[in-house]
């Protein structure tokens, strides 16, 4: 790669999802809605956890650290997005634009490693239970998700060095509502041949090592639930992964969504609109997914804050 500029740019120009003035006010009142329950549900699933003894538990421990992270998530994206659209400007500072970047990956594959590790939790939970308290024990839980804050660490910030190297003409305009690192490599007047690798090396290796987990990890799971006798006894051990499944889905789905629906159009607008579901919609549903398909957190939830109609 070339080394920046000697006159380093100052600002990048984020085009948002719309360019018409009068959908500005609509749009910031639905993103800020949606950042508030995000928010609020991801909040109140932490709140549960954290007080009710009951929850104490590995698969619970996990299910808070992704609350937490969800909320990381989309804090990193959408105060600027609706603090620009407030100040009607576009601006968001090179700096700025960096710190997104590093955050935004970290966050995202906090959620990547954190959803195959819930995977794995249910796995040992149903195909091995009677080694479940031996195996998941609290420091291992801990370990697991450390290692995640690691590997997610060490990959965001490998790839947010790597912008810094590259340098960018006059063309700063990101058609994005936040700076997503393909788009913003994209612009740079240097050779991005070793970033694009990175970037797809990454992704293949990180999304493809936490997908084969998680898909080992169910097809084991499906077998172990099918070997079960009883009606009752195959419902139960369905329902305590029902919710993880539909988060997986849920996440899983809408990412391969964002890059089908780029590379059939070929436009950048599409790509930013169907983004919109894995890193605002996906984190906004997961409170709702674990709270109503879940009983132990609607009981915590009743007994926190009273909430007699949940």
């Amino acid at each position: 790669m070339e080394s920046r500029n000697d006159t380093p740019i100052s600002e990048f120009l984020l085009l948002g999802l719309s360019k018409e003035p009068e959908l500005q006010p609509l749009i910031f009142g639905l993103f800020l809605s949606m950042y508030l329950i995000t928010v609020f549900g991801n909040l109140l699933i932490i709140l549960a956890v954290s007080l009710d003894s009951h929850l104490h538990t590995p698969m619970y421990f996990f299910l808070s650290n992704l609350s937490f992270v969800d909320i990381c998530f989309t804090s990193t994206t959408i105060p600027k997005m609706l603090h620009n659209i407030h100040i009607q400007s576009k601006v968001i500072t090179y700096e700025g634009c960096i710190t997104q970047i590093n955050f935004f990956l970290l966050f995202a594959g906090l959620d990547n490693f954190l959803l195959a590790v819930m995977a794995y939790d249910r796995f040992v939970a149903i195909c091995h239970p009677l080694h479940y308290t031996v195996v998941m024990k609290p420091w291992y839980s801990g370990m697991l998700v450390l290692v995640s804050w690691m590997m997610s660490a060490l990959n965001s910030l490998l790839q947010s060095f790597m912008v810094l190297w590259l340098s960018f003409c006059t063309d700063l305009e990101v058609p994005h509502f936040f700076c997503e690192i393909n788009q913003v490599v994209q612009l740079a007047c240097s050779d991005t041949f070793l970033n694009d690798m990175v970037m797809h090396f990454a992704s293949g290796l990180l999304g493809g090592i936490s997908l084969t987990g998680i898909l080992y990890s169910y097809s084991k799971i499906v077998s172990s639930i099918r070997g079960i006798s009883s009606a009752q006894g195959k419902y139960k051990a369905f329902s305590t992964c029902a919710s993880h499944i539909s988060v997986v889905s849920l996440f899983y789905c809408t990412i391969l969504g964002v890059y089908l629906s780029s590379a059939a159009t070929h436009s950048s607008y599409s790509s930013t609109v169907a983004s919109v579901m894995y890193t605002v919609v996906t984190p906004m549903l997961n409170p709702f997914v674990y709270s109503l398909r879940n009983k132990d957190i609607k009981r915590a939830l009743k007994r926190i804050i009273g909430l007699s109609f949940i």
